[in-house]
């Protein structure tokens, strides 16, 4: 057999320990994925079975015993995200109820749960010296236990493993499905014609596309979202509602249809609940966040829900006017909206996505914008490491040095399209920082920007520069991170929080020195004309009611999925459709010509990923975004001053303390709700 803590970089025989991805076979990740969760389970076993004292030992060999284990799982998802294949889909499908009835073992086990108690009554009576990290590590495994039914009867137990094994069957069957469904959803063209609007990246992409599918003419493929970029540009309104339909249409029929795997997981999630004492699944969620409460989430959505339908309505009056115009008596549909939409802007504007994409190239923005804003804050550099191989051969490798000098992290950025990457973008950690262990950390930042022909670069969208430096401060979070366990360190926090960084380092992209840098013409080096910069800044709210509008009924639409009583939910796949309907009618958020940004067939975030009831935490940690914001503002911007405030006590804290404490350390308060709401016109 390999030896798996060589191959997963466990004996720093690589750099950083990163995990020798160009030596591992795509069963080595199932194999070491088994032998680190039976090394676990010994060890742990072990832990459970000693009747001596415990002592502070106890939390050190509880980090340790999940060393393999996590090296070998957090490779596995980053590649099956990454750079996925029918092996590696068949993997997650066989080791999912696997990982599952691992983890219920070890919750489910009331000698283990005994010692952590025993733990926390010497320490009560000063016979253990715990200090800060130390003693939230040991409550917040307690409440874990808690949380995962340790204290359930054998009955119970019996079937929460059942339920369990089931979900996490059903969630990587999902996960599999939505990949494969929006490759085989993409839209032939015959002729140029019909992409009448298309840029000229826009259409080799679409070629390529074709080429590569051995088809004639032209490929439109989807991203993963319910709107699709290409709306903007398509004058042809036939091709803009082909789009649309078959970007609404996926996971709906034949081999991809997803609808009978949402309803199992509806059901096994509401029994789940119910088991572990919970009213419903979304309420189970909240109680393990910030939130807490589904009347503390509902009473903040529906509010601004509500309100950007409002706002909504009103931008779209000017785009059925431009319609109109084109095509009298006819209605504004979702198909026409962010065409108009662009159209407005460049008539208001002079500005659209066509005028200002040769400006920004995917390595300038990344250089010259995010690279420099994190410098500006943190004193931190990036170092570019050929000698590092990474999962793809579109990967490269950048050593973040700290402001004195020392090593402090590695960060891999994977920022290309292709068949094989689930869409969107995203970070994951490889390995997490720990000083119990002496590690540091290596993140990475997964995009979809189009792959660059030969000599030219790939240009970015406006939308697109905001999503690097969205997913680059979750990088941040990883590779800032100060902690004494790995457990706790970066991105390791609760749902509803993790999104606040990320959203922070949104507001850099606007940073007016910054732009001058990285808005660079791709063939001349020009910068950016400075009266086009102004319109940029001018048209930063413009469209602001339609994308809180989509995101808040996606939202809405987790929500009511996983609140619904079970007698309540549709009984036939038939049904699911006029379920998101009704759900959204009833919520006052319905709105024709803007539908939800994911709809469910598509939604992996609740279906698959680990924002089941959960996807609220975008709104959540906007709350904490909108109050930081000011505080930069009010506290002179972009700087070390700020910068390092922000890093020492939220960027380097990841999960060691509670994260609302330590918001408050940050901040002097907790945050205030009015700046969000003024954000977004929602006063």
């Amino acid at each position: 057999m390999p030896d798996y803590y060589h191959l997963f970089g466990l004996d720093q025989s690589t750099p950083f320990g990163l995990p020798r991805f160009t030596e591992i076979s795509d069963d080595d990740y199932l194999l070491a994925m088994r032998q680190g969760m039976a090394e676990r389970l010994v060890s742990l076993d072990k832990m459970a079975a000693d009747d001596t004292p415990p002592t502070l030992q106890l939390l050190h060999d509880w980090e340790a015993a999940n060393r393999l284990f996590e090296r070998a799982v957090c490779a596995f998802w980053t590649l099956k995200d990454a750079d996925t294949n029918p092996r590696i889909d068949a993997i997650d499908e066989e080791i999912s109820p696997e990982l599952a009835a691992h983890e219920d073992t070890i919750y489910l086990n009331p000698a283990l749960y005994a010692r952590f108690l025993a733990l926390e009554a010497r320490s009560q009576a000063g016979d253990v010296d715990l200090d800060e990290e130390d003693a939230w590590l040991l409550a917040e495994t307690l409440r874990e236990f808690r949380r995962r039914g340790v204290a359930l009867g054998e009955s119970e137990a019996t079937r929460l493993r059942q339920i369990n094994e089931r979900l996490a069957t059903l969630a990587a069957r999902f996960a599999a499905l939505v990949i494969e469904g929006r490759a085989q959803a993409a839209l032939s063209v015959a002729t140029l014609e019909e992409l009448d609007g298309l840029g000229e990246e826009q259409i080799a992409a679409a070629r390529a596309a074709a080429e590569a599918r051995q088809q004639t003419g032209y490929v439109l493929e989807l991203v993963n979202t319910t709107s699709q970029p290409m709306l903007a540009s398509l004058a042809n309104r036939q091709t803009r509602q082909a789009l649309f339909e078959v970007s609404v249409g996926r996971g709906q029929s034949g081999e991809t249809d997803v609808r009978p795997l949402i309803l199992e997981l509806l059901r096994l999630r509401a029994e789940k609940a119910a088991i572990l004492g919970f009213e419903h699944y979304a309420a189970y969620v909240a109680d393990g966040g910030c939130a807490k409460t589904t009347t503390n989430v509902m009473s903040l959505l529906t509010k601004v829900a509500q309100a950007a339908q409002v706002n909504v309505s009103k931008e779209a009056e000017p785009l059925q006017a431009l319609l109109t115009a084109d095509l009298p008596g006819q209605k504004l549909q979702p198909w026409d909206w962010q065409y108009y939409a662009e159209r407005a802007k460049a008539s208001q504007l002079a500005l659209d996505d066509s005028t200002i994409m040769p400006y920004l190239s995917f390595e300038t923005v990344l250089e010259k914008g995010v690279f420099a804003a994190a410098t500006a804050l943190y004193g931190i550099s990036f170092h570019l490491r050929d000698d590092i191989d990474g999962y793809t051969d579109d990967c490269r490798a950048y050593e973040v040095l700290d402001a004195d000098g020392s090593s402090l992290a590695l960060v891999l950025f994977d920022p290309y399209a292709r068949s094989s990457k689930q869409g969107g973008a995203w970070m994951t950690s490889l390995v997490t920082q720990s000083r119990l262990f002496g590690e540091l950390p290596v993140v990475t930042n997964n995009c979809n920007q189009p792959k660059p022909q030969t000599g030219r670069p790939s240009l970015m969208t406006w939308d697109e520069v905001i999503t690097l430096f969205h997913e680059f401060g979750h990088d941040l979070h990883g590779l800032l991170s100060d902690v004494r366990y790995p457990s706790r360190s970066g991105t390791e926090t609760p749902s509803d929080f993790v999104e606040f960084p990320s959203q922070v380092n949104e507001i850099w992209a606007w940073e007016p020195s910054l732009i001058a840098q990285y808005a660079r013409h791709w063939q001349t080096g020009e910068p950016m004309p400075a009266e086009m910069i102004e319109t940029l800044a001018a048209s930063r709210h413009v469209g602001e009611g339609y994308a809180a509008a989509e995101s808040y009924q996606a939202m809405l639409l987790d929500q009511v999925w996983h609140q619904t009583p079970v007698a309540d939910l549709p009984t036939d796949i038939n049904q699911i459709n006029a379920f998101e309907y009704r759900a959204l009618v009833k919520s006052g958020v319905y709105f024709e010509p803007v539908p939800p940004r994911y709809r469910s067939c598509y939604f992996s975030h609740i279906w698959s990923i680990d924002y089941s009831a959960a996807y609220y935490s975008y709104l959540w940690s906007e709350i904490m975004d909108a109050d930081t914001v000011a505080w930069f503002a009010e506290n002179g911007g972009l700087g070390r001053q700020t910068g390092d405030r922000f890093r020492k006590y939220v960027l380097s804290r990841g999960w060691s303390m509670d994260v609302m404490e330590a918001y408050r350390q940050f901040r002097g308060a907790d945050p205030d709700p009015k700046y969000l709401l003024e954000r977004h016109n929602l006063v």
